[in-house]
């Protein structure tokens, strides 16, 4: 059944284009080799936004490079730039605060001597409000090929789909091992990257205040990878991004609702990746949507235990009590919340940021599900919905390719897993006998892990409340009241449709 709700609009996407193709890229391994083929094709620009970077990143960890030359994004870039003197190539991360560039060695600052008084222009954007960070991931190159997500480019970054418990691959730059990661991207061809490379030059012009325009449309080879098959083509593709209020630029909070749009239009599935799940607003819209007899499936794969002392303090004290509402409001049985691991037992990392609405709508971005990325951080997203059973198809693929990585299966024993009634959680059930995914469940709270769960102490709404976490409360508490209201009101427009 087509999702027959519109959810996009001005007020839940800043452009849309024709993407002349659409690939998935899931985990780092595909993202990374795809990204060094195409930079090897670039011949007039380069743009590169990122959260972090570090120059020491390999881009082919498993082999693969011609002529013995590194592989390091750093001295891909360089090389780049000195074979084509002609090529622009400009980054923009993040400034960030030196507390969590110390986690990084002290990247990305410390790239800053990599490339200075070289052909890549290298800067550091603090255009944010005090706290916020830019978390926009963008990779576009010639205008013609973009690829956006979850994943920056660092030396922890890398894993391969099979998450093996010692891949000898997954290597820091001293050669010492971290943990296993799972990452997903989308890139596409066409209007759609040209359009991203506007947004890449919009935020380059106010981070630097120089202007760049886009050169003319080549008529030489297409970067796009020649190791990726395209997924869909000639599809409109969305794209969503969260601004805060910065000076006289006013706030944008696009993918906050289209979040809010995307979970009240669901028929039958919402599926969720994400490496932080501590909205309220997210959740009230989750909890509304279970109540209701006839409602979606409800799956959410997240990490078993975030990976700074930090995050577990806040963030996942934050979602055991959104796990907590949402199991209370599961009075269907409809909602199970997942955290992978390997075949080993050792936790997966999800730091992808995924939405599937159904089998139509389709959402990957650097957003998570928690207040930072609705209104006070710097995100990105792209969103495609299918017009007709082919892309249907691809979608429910591209599903069940997701969900059954983790406990190593396809997407076509997925397929068949859901049998007549079409359950996603029945089919998970059925093919988890080897306990790969963990079922998620609320964990008790200390008193001051009550307090911070109750001000959502470093998950701040927008810089109105960054540093007024009672304000925060009232903030929360008003969207909850709004959710309410919305959920009651389309619960009985809805209510016909019902079997």
């Amino acid at each position: 059944m087509a999702v027959d709700l519109k959810i996009w609009s001005d007020e839940t996407r800043w452009r849309s284009a024709r993407a002349d193709k659409v690939a998935w890229l899931i985990d780092s391994q595909a993202y990374f080799s795809a990204a060094y083929d195409a930079l090897l094709k670039a011949r007039r620009s380069v743009l590169l936004l990122g959260w972090g970077f570090d120059p020491r990143t390999r881009l082919s960890p498993d082999g693969g490079v011609d002529g013995g030359e590194s592989d390091e994004i750093g001295k891909v870039l360089l090389r780049l730039t000195e074979l084509n003197p002609n090529l622009d190539v400009r980054v923009l991360v993040w400034k960030s605060s030196l507390p969590i560039s110390a986690t990084q060695e002290f990247f990305p600052h410390r790239a800053r001597k990599w490339f200075e008084g070289t052909g890549v222009k290298f800067h550091l954007d603090d255009a944010v409000p005090i706290g916020a960070c830019h978390h926009q991931k963008l990779l576009v190159i010639d205008d013609e090929v973009a690829i956006t997500g979850g994943g920056d480019f660092a030396t922890d970054r890398w894993d391969s789909v099979v998450h093996r418990d010692d891949d000898v691959r997954r290597l820091h730059h001293d050669h010492s091992h971290h943990p296993p990661r799972h990452e997903v991207m989308v890139m596409v061809g066409g209007q759609a990257a040209r359009e991203l490379g506007n947004l890449a030059r919009e935020r380059w012009a106010r981070a630097v205040d120089e202007v760049s325009a886009a050169g003319p449309p080549s008529d030489g080879p297409n970067p796009w990878p020649g190791n990726v098959r395209s997924d869909l083509a000639g599809i409109d593709v969305h794209i969503s991004r969260t601004e805060p209020a910065w000076r006289h630029h006013p706030a944008i909070r696009e993918i906050r609702r289209l979040t809010r749009d995307s979970l009240f239009a669901a028929k039958k599935f919402i599926y969720l990746e994400n490496q932080y799940f501590t909205s309220p607003l997210v959740a009230e819209a989750l909890a509304a949507r279970l109540s209701e007899p006839y409602g979606p499936e409800v799956v959410l794969i997240t990490t078993l235990q975030a990976p700074s002392w930090f995050d577990r303090l806040t963030m996942d004290r934050l979602r055991s009590v959104m796990i907590r509402r949402l199991h209370e409001a599961d009075v269907f049985g409809r909602f199970r919340a997942y955290s992978p691991v390997t075949s080993g037992g050792k936790p997966i990392i999800v730091h992808s940021k995924v939405t599937i609405i159904d089998d139509d709508i389709v959402r990957i971005g650097s957003a998570n599900l928690n207040n930072r990325s609705f209104g006070f951080d710097t995100e990105l997203e792209l969103g495609l919905q299918a017009k007709n059973d082919a892309e249907r198809a691809i979608i429910r693929h591209l599903r069940g390719s997701l969900v059954g990585h983790f406990m190593a299966r396809d997407a076509e024993a997925v397929e068949r897993a859901m049998g007549t009634d079409d359950s996603l959680s029945r089919a998970i059930e059925a093919l988890n006998r080897h306990g790969r995914l963990l079922p998620l469940s609320p964990t008790w709270l200390s008193p001051l892990a009550r307090f911070i769960a109750d001000f959502h102490l470093g998950d701040p709404t927008s810089p109105k409340d960054s540093f007024r976490p009672f304000m925060r409360r009232r903030f929360l508490d008003e969207q909850v009241r709004e959710i309410a209201a919305e959920s009651g009101m389309l619960r009985f427009i809805n209510s016909d449709q019902n079997p």
